[in-house]
């Protein structure tokens, strides 16, 4: 259950429109680094929630505040929309360079919206939620939340930089503490569920499992054998529980070796035998 008030979650305001910056806020709205993808992130984290209610609960108290975040970049477009040229003649009227604004301006919003913001980037592809990600456990989520945050971020301060309407930045600056309060949020819950002790994720599969002698190696892919200097190739791992090394990659498995086409698979004739691995003999597929 939601309740809403027809009050913004903080001041929305432009002093000069520019319809071309109403494209670049598309990208906060519909944007892989975007808030509905937050939104739903977070929303979705918390519908599936298992184990303590407090970590549902604050999920959904932080997927509810973007949908307000939403709403105000959506009122951003909107006023910046605002004049807008609505065709090539009035642009031609008003500019010499003829489309000057129009031909940067997001055309969906003369179009489809009648000058209103759309669920989608600034070059006007649609919000995939296939960068979702709610994975069911809380610190893998956790993780995720936190690159989702540096990298709406780093959005937010690009787009502070490419403005000089002060209402504009006002709003930004709004949002990027915002940005910065969740990052420590999502890194206070690691933090009290272990931090780095409670690596790796999940941590309830048993380690005694794994082949451990990959377990903490860093894999060289170069011929020449040359070992990158890192906190990830020598000395103690993050979690504690073993030695980081680096260890010249080799391959370990064999040469793959699939079955012989089928005959009624549409393969040519040719794919229907087998070519001896070593010398072998040719065998002849008569199907399965």
């Amino acid at each position: 259950m939601y309740f809403s008030t027809p009050k913004l979650q903080y001041p929305v305001r432009v002093d000069k429109p520019n319809p071309v910056f109403a494209r670049a806020l598309q990208q906060a709205i519909g944007g892989v680094e975007g808030e509905i993808r937050v939104m739903l992130q977070y929303l979705f984290q918390s519908w599936g929630s298992r184990g303590p209610m407090k970590y549902r609960e604050m999920l959904l108290n932080t997927g509810t505040e973007e949908i307000g975040h939403v709403e105000m970049l959506a009122t951003a477009v909107a006023l910046n929309l605002e004049g807008a040229p609505l065709s090539f003649q009035e642009e031609a009227a008003r500019d010499p360079v003829a489309g000057a604004v129009l031909n940067g301006m997001n055309l969906r919003h003369i179009l489809s919206t009648g000058l209103a913001a759309t669920p989608e980037n600034c070059n006007g592809v649609p919000f995939n939620a296939s960068h979702v990600y709610a994975s069911g456990n809380i610190v893998a989520d956790m993780y995720a939340n936190v690159a989702a945050e540096a990298t709406g971020r780093a959005l937010a301060v690009r787009l502070h930089g490419m403005t000089d309407d002060p209402g504009m930045k006002d709003m930004l600056s709004f949002l990027i503490a915002r940005d910065t309060m969740h990052q420590q949020q999502w890194l206070a819950v690691i933090e009290e569920l272990g931090g780095t002790a409670g690596l790796p994720v999940p941590n309830s599969f048993p380690q005694a499992e794994e082949k451990s002698e990959f377990a903490y190696a860093f894999f060289v892919h170069n011929s020449e054998g040359v070992v990158p200097e890192g906190r990830w190739t020598t000395g103690p791992s993050v979690d504690g529980k073993g030695q980081f090394e680096a260890m010249l990659s080799k391959p370990l498995g064999q040469t793959p070796q699939l079955a012989p086409a089928r005959p009624d698979s549409g393969a040519q004739a040719e794919q229907m035998t087998t070519e001896p691995p070593m010398g072998g003999a040719v065998t002849s597929s008569t199907g399965f």
